[in-house]
């Protein structure tokens, strides 16, 4: 009969939290490959391309942790505790996110729960989809003597609400990003043409970054009706921008010259 005890080997309890950028697998950091390399657990949301995941061990454990609506099993309370937990019992947890940590991706309240159990959280950034995307796309979100500033907005409040920050940045001549805001486009381009901008260039990018990139070039004034045409539904991550940057994207120029063919002056 076999005596004495077995002993549970002790794991240093270590957290990275990890920008994937904004869809693209070779848009991740080398620093954030590195981290997979050396993951023991890695729990990765919905708008993470899965071939990243080879970069870590193959015995490490991969778990999905996104985000449907309304699923209480995705919520950010469950993934905060799962987050801890695996650290305490596995080790090194690499919390792989789509996007950057910081720009409405919910990064500080990651981070903050992991050092509430004195586990101490490394950040690596990721490519934020609010200015990359626009680039891939030949669009400059900032652009000397066109557009000098940047607004990065969400398209709604924590209450789901229409953002009221949107009203504000209609009147700016800044390039305008909405993330989080398809659902709200009507109501988006009524607030532009409230401030007199139905004519401002307009573009709206679904899957931005991804083979399945769908593009959607227009005005305000018909900006919605342009999407619909390109079958962006929203079921998908879509990313509006407003702003004289917009007339830069290479499709630009012939859209502006269908419109004065028709010599239209209410179409744009």
């Amino acid at each position: 009969m076999a005596t004495g005890t077995i002993e549970k080997q002790y794991v240093e309890p270590k957290i990275t939290i990890v920008g994937a950028g904004p869809g693209d697998p070779d848009l991740i950091s080398i620093k954030g490959v590195k981290a997979l390399k050396t993951a023991d657990v890695i729990l990765y949301d919905a708008l993470v391309d899965e071939t990243l995941l080879s970069y870590a061990p193959q015995q490490s454990i991969k778990v999905f942790v996104g985000n449907p609506s309304g699923d209480e099993n995705f919520s950010q309370d469950v993934v905060n505790q799962l987050m801890v937990d695996y650290a305490l019992n596995f080790g090194h947890v690499v919390r792989l996110k789509g996007g950057d940590l910081f720009v409405f991706g919910r990064g500080y309240e990651e981070i903050a729960y992991a050092e509430s159990y004195s586990i101490q959280a490394t950040i690596v950034p990721g490519i934020s989809s609010a200015i990359s995307v626009p680039g891939l796309q030949g669009i400059p979100v900032t652009q000397r003597g066109i557009s000098e500033s940047l607004w990065i907005l969400s398209g709604t409040d924590s209450n789901g609400r229409l953002s009221e920050e949107l009203t504000t940045a209609a009147q700016s001549r800044a390039t305008v990003i909405v993330l989080l805001g398809y659902e709200k486009l009507s109501q988006i381009v009524e607030i532009y043409q409230q401030a007199g901008k139905g004519k401002l260039p307009a573009a709206v990018i679904q899957n931005g970054s991804m083979a399945n990139e769908k593009i959607a070039i227009g005005l305000v004034n018909t900006i919605a009706e342009t999407a619909e045409e390109k079958q962006i539904d929203g079921t998908q991550p879509v990313l509006l921008i407003f702003g004289q940057a917009v007339a830069l994207h290479q499709d630009f120029q012939s859209i502006r010259r269908f419109f004065d063919q028709l010599e239209c002056v209410d179409c744009y």
